[in-house]
Order: C-alpha cells, then sequence, then structure tokens
C-alpha cells in the first residue's frame, strides 16, 4: 500500500489485508453484540491490533466519531481501507439500527473475497512459474548446451537436414548477442526469457493510456480461449456476490447494482452489466435485466426469476453466488489441469527436435562409412 500520512504524523506502509478487515469486523460483531458501546469498541481494535496501519486508521475513526461522526462517516474518509461497498453497508446498518447484522454481512463477504483472491493467485501464479521454468529451460539449452552440440555438428563433412539447420540458427541466435545496453551486450536468450513480461508491461501501459484502447484490450482478454471464460466467471461471480451482500443489508436494488458494477475492472464487462441498471430503470424486473445483458447464463436467470416470484430473492441471490464460485473453481483446476500437459509437450517437442537435428547427421555418416 502506498505510504499514507497518519496522525501522528508518521507514513503508515503496513497493508491492511482481507484478513485483517475480516478480524476488524468479527471484533465489532462481538464487542457490540455483547452490548459494549461503539467507542469502546472501536478503542479496544485500535489498542489490540497488530497492523500498525489499521491501528493509526482506528485513532482517526475513534477520534471523529468521539466529535459526533457517524462510523460510516468517519469510515469514508480513509477509502484506500473501507471501500464504497463497506461504507453503504456500514451506513445502511445505521439507518436500520442493526449494525451487528452487518458485520456479520460484511464477515460473509469478506470471507467469500479471501477465498476467490485465493483461487485467482492459484489461477495466475502457477502458470506464470510454470511458464517461466519452461522458458528457461528452453533458453539453457539453447544458449549453453546446443552451441556445443553444434560445434560438432559443425565438424562433419555432411549436408545438414533442415532439422540441424534450422536448431543452428536458433541456437545461434540465443548464444549471438543482438546489441549492447550500456556496453553491455543484450543475448537473444535473455530478450526470450522477457518477452512475456515486457509485452504484459506494454498492454498495461496501452491499457492505462486510452479508455478506447482498454476497451478493445480488455474485450481481446475475454476472447482468450481459456482465460477470457476464467475472467468472465471471476468477474460475473464477484458481481454477483457483492450485489447479493448489498441486498440483503436492505441497499435499493439499483444502488445495489452500481456498487457491486464497481467490483468490475474488465472495461468489455462493464458495458455489459451498466446495462442492467438502464433495464431496471426502464421498469424491467431484476432476471429480466440479467437475462437481456447477455452475460448470466439462462440458469441463474431461471433462478432469479424463481426468487422474485416467490418473494426469497435474497436466499436465491447466495444460491447463484454459491453457483458461481464452484463454477470458478472448476474453471481454475481445469485451466491448471490443461497447462502441465501442454508446457510438458512444449518440452518434448524441443527435446524431440535436438535429437531429431543432432542424431540425423551422425547417423547419415554412419551410413556412407564401408565397415
Amino acid at each position: 500500500m502506498i505510504g499514507e500520512k497518519s496522525s501522528s504524523g508518521g507514513f503508515k506502509t503496513e497493508k491492511v489485508k482481507v484478513r485483517d478487515l475480516i478480524q476488524f469486523f468479527i471484533h465489532m460483531e462481538q464487542m457490540q453484540g455483547a452490548g459494549v458501546p461503539l467507542l469502546d469498541a472501536l478503542a479496544d481494535i485500535r489498542d489490540t491490533t497488530s497492523n500498525g496501519t489499521l491501528r493509526d486508521v482506528m485513532t482517526d475513526v475513534h477520534r471523529d466519531v468521539s466529535d459526533g461522526a457517524s462510523l460510516s462517516e468517519s469510515m469514508a474518509l480513509h477509502p484506500k481501507i473501507f471501500t464504497n461497498l463497506y461504507i453503504s453497508l456500514i451506513k445502511a446498518g445505521e439507518e436500520t439500527g442493526d449494525l451487528t447484522g452487518i458485520y456479520r454481512q460484511l464477515v460473509k463477504y469478506l470471507l467469500w473475497v479471501d477465498q476467490m483472491q485465493s483461487n485467482i493467485r492459484k489461477a495466475t501464479r502457477y502458470p506464470i512459474i510454470v511458464t517461466g521454468v519452461v522458458l528457461l529451460v528452453i533458453v539453457v539449452m539453447m544458449g549453453y548446451v546446443v552451441p556445443q552440440i553444434v560445434g560438432f555438428l559443425d565438424n562433419l563433412d555432411q549436408d545438414l537436414n533442415i532439422f540441424t539447420t534450422s536448431l543452428v540458427a536458433t541456437s545461434e541466435f540465443f548464444a549471438s548477442p543482438l546489441f549492447t545496453i550500456f556496453g553491455l551486450p543484450v543475448y537473444g536468450g535473455f530478450v526470450v526469457l522477457i518477452t512475456p513480461f515486457l509485452l504484459l508491461t506494454t498492454l498495461r501501459l496501452l491499457r492505462a493510456s486510452s479508455d478506447d484502447l482498454a476497451y478493445q484490450i480488455d474485450a481481446l482478454y475475454l476472447k482468450m480461449p481459456v482465460g477470457g471464460i476464467l475472467i468472465r466467471k471471476i468477474t460475473i461471480a464477484r458481481y454477483a456476490q457483492t450485489f447479493g451482500a448489498l441486498y440483503d443489508s436492505g441497499i435499493d436494488i439499483v444502488q445495489g447494482l452500481k456498487a457491486a458494477r464497481q467490483t468490475v475492472t474488465n472495461r468489455a464487462m462493464l458495458e455489459a452489466l451498466e446495462s442492467v441498471e438502464r433495464y431496471i430503470q426502464s421498469g424491467s424486473t431484476l432476471s429480466e435485466a440479467f437475462n437481456a445483458s447477455g452475460e448470466f447464463p439462462s440458469l441463474v436467470v431461471r433462478m432469479i426469476k424463481v426468487g422474485e416470484e416467490s418473494g426469497n430473492l435474497g436466499p436465491v441471490l447466495d444460491q447463484v453466488s454459491g453457483f458461481y464460485t464452484k463454477d470458478v473453481d472448476e474453471a481454475i483446476q481445469g485451466l491448471i489441469a490443461m497447462i502441465e500437459p501442454a508446457l510438458t509437450g512444449v518440452l518434448g517437442i524441443m527435446i524431440l527436435w535436438i535429437a531429431v537435428a543432432v542424431f540425423g547427421p551422425i547417423y547419415s555418416m554412419l551410413e556412407t562409412i564401408d565397415f
């Protein structure tokens, strides 16, 4: 987290994690559920939390509440810690007089967020690490191992086949300096190794430079064979869970949809989800709006419709959230299961290429020897 000036004049650098917030709201629910006054509960958290940033924030919140501000107003002064979603829920609890119920709702929501973040890390870190290892193996093989073999092949008085000549050319690219930076040679193998990072950095810079480019890049992400499906499912899962939490707290449907939309970062998905609010404002039911957006499967639309007709939309939204959570888990496991054999196949093809390129000339040479 970026350093932020604290009330004591220092700078807060310790990040407030989701699990810190889970502990905070559990503590608030237990304290206020037992009849402890709000100021005493805030003071207890301020004095017992081990997170320095949260301690400084609680100092400010306690002071502001002591001066007459509401809890939601004092939390709103720290947007990096307490998002609009938290503020909206706390404000709803203040208006209804049921803050302990809101704390429980926030704990439930944050536990889901923590699990989802863990799944997303699993879906991104594992492929990155495995891909990096494969690239490193290829660079080492082509940059250091194959050149020694190529030196042996050059001494053979044989016409080299296409597999061998392509291996020699590739090895020379990996092992040869392409250009220099500050007087230091940059080899082809190093360029190959950092190319994925350069591409990702370039995409991020392009995305930040223009809204139109951001939309086009995000739309491209959604069209990726496997990753696009996963991005779509994660986005809808987060959107559905957030809206469900807001609806259960008694917040107006349109306001809940707007707040839930703030969790969406993909511009192409955001455009589709904005249409849900327009359909609701034009008089459509929630199920009709979800169906018209084109982003929700028919099963979910039918579930929402049943919830509307039976008057049990809250429990149905919980079921929808569970549906998407399971869907995301299955998609992540499927992605991981696909990556392992794919990268193994890449390494296998490279080893087969080297074997054919090396042993082909040797076998041809042996055929010409008269024993």
